[in-house]
């Protein structure tokens, strides 16, 4: 067999594997408690809704469903998506403004593969999303990451940062920010520093990709608007997904761009990767919005995810040293843990794993790889006494490392 390895192309180098896609490979089928997915809760999911709806559609829809479709989605759930943004307060736009994506994960790589050179200044969170941070890094860009506060993005420093390469005769392409219940750290910004951003956006002529994955499972108090809602510009890109809310089996996604030149752009990336998102699910997805299937299962997502989000507080306030911190996330599926400096996340997984529990290492969630010391654990697939005895275990390893 030849080998392929002498002919990969360069850009191959900055690709990065997903330690999280291959830790849930390590646990499959193991005697493990997994912290470590960001799995939804399968009793969440509406299977018996979704039964009725596949047969509805075949037969309401079928030459449509299983036909060839356009590259920017089927009407009929970019239709529903234009009323169904207007729950998070986004208004003013058309179906003609929305991309049906292959998750939000596309519309990341669409954006990101059609906005930034090699060199252009891009700020993310420090931590942020693992996913958009690989990415990102295969464009080579230059990484700026502004820490997370209990807020979400500290502001401050990110104006202070501006400034900064403003005086050094630098601009900002763009800001990537999931500013509700964000991955991994589990924090909100409020309404007040959402409006500073788009301040901030303005006077130094970014744009925001707002990663809105988690604006719909908020259990703590009321969600604050999305950016896009707040946008008077046009300069935010506004990312959604079925992951979170119907299933993610799916695998559907919306984008929101209101620059028809730029939205033709992306969309002939999309057309030269996949053609178009999967017809089927399309229709499956406009029907459960428009029978009310996902805004009326949002509730028991909520009540669900605040147990176990409780649940964890509690267990980790109970068995974890008293020197490590941890957000207090309103709403998501995710703590975050910074724990004392002499411990590294990394290098203590296989021992957590040897005692039965996962969890993802956090340096991979930062721009340069730094909080070797952090991790991110998630309460939305395990069981409440998974996650109890889960966290005890967690718990005891950090402090027997703590002793070494």
């Amino acid at each position: 067999m030849i080998s392929f390895s002498s002919r990969l192309a360069d850009e191959t180098k900055y690709l990065r594997a997903s330690e999280i896609r291959d830790l849930l490979k390590l646990t499959e089928g193991k005697n493990v408690i997994s912290f470590a997915g960001g799995l939804p809760d399968p009793s969440t999911f509406p299977t018996e809704d979704i039964k009725k709806i596949i047969y509805d559609v075949l037969d309401t829809y079928s030459s449509q469903a299983l036909q060839y479709g356009t590259t920017s989605g089927v009407t009929l759930l970019r239709k529903a998506l234009v009323d169904f943004s207007s729950l998070r307060g986004i208004t003013g736009i058309t179906e003609d403004d929305i991309t049906v994506t292959v998750g939000s994960e596309e519309a990341l790589y669409l954006i990101f593969n059609t906005l930034i050179n090699p060199g252009d200044i891009v700020i993310v969170e420090a931590p942020s999303y693992v996913s958009a941070l690989n990415i990102l890094r295969a464009r080579r860009p230059e990484l700026i990451g502004i820490e997370l506060t209990q807020e979400g993005m500290n502001l401050d420093k990110l104006e202070e940062v501006l400034k900064q390469l403003k005086n050094e005769g630098k601009t900002v392409k763009l800001l990537y920010t999931i500013p509700t219940a964000q991955n991994p750290g589990g924090v909100t910004m409020p309404l007040e520093n959402r409006k500073r951003l788009l301040e901030l956006a303005s006077e130094y002529d970014f744009v925001i990709v707002e990663d809105d994955a988690y604006g719909f499972i908020v259990f703590d108090g009321e969600s604050p608007p999305a950016l896009k809602a707040l946008d008077k510009e046009g300069r935010v890109l506004y990312l959604g997904t079925f992951s979170k809310i119907l299933a993610p089996g799916f695998r559907l996604g919306w984008l929101i761009v209101q620059d028809r030149n730029y939205r033709r752009v992306i969309e002939m990336l999309k057309a030269s990767i996949d053609l178009h998102t999967p017809t089927l699910t399309q229709y499956i997805a406009a029907e459960a919005i428009r029978r009310g299937i996902i805004i009326n299962n949002i509730p028991k997502i909520r009540r669900i995810y605040k147990e176990k989000r409780d649940a964890m507080l509690k267990a980790l306030e109970e068995y974890f040293p008293k020197d490590a911190e941890w957000s207090k996330p309103i709403g998501g599926m995710f703590v975050f843990a910074w724990l004392p400096k002499k411990i590294n996340t990394t290098d203590m997984l296989m021992k957590a794993m040897e005692r039965g529990v996962a969890y993802v290492p956090g340096a991979g969630f930062y721009p340069d790889l730094s909080g070797t010391n952090t991790m991110r654990i998630n309460f939305s697939y395990p069981k409440i006494e998974e996650i109890q005895k889960g966290i005890k275990i967690l718990g005891d390893t950090i402090k027997d490392e703590l002793s070494r």
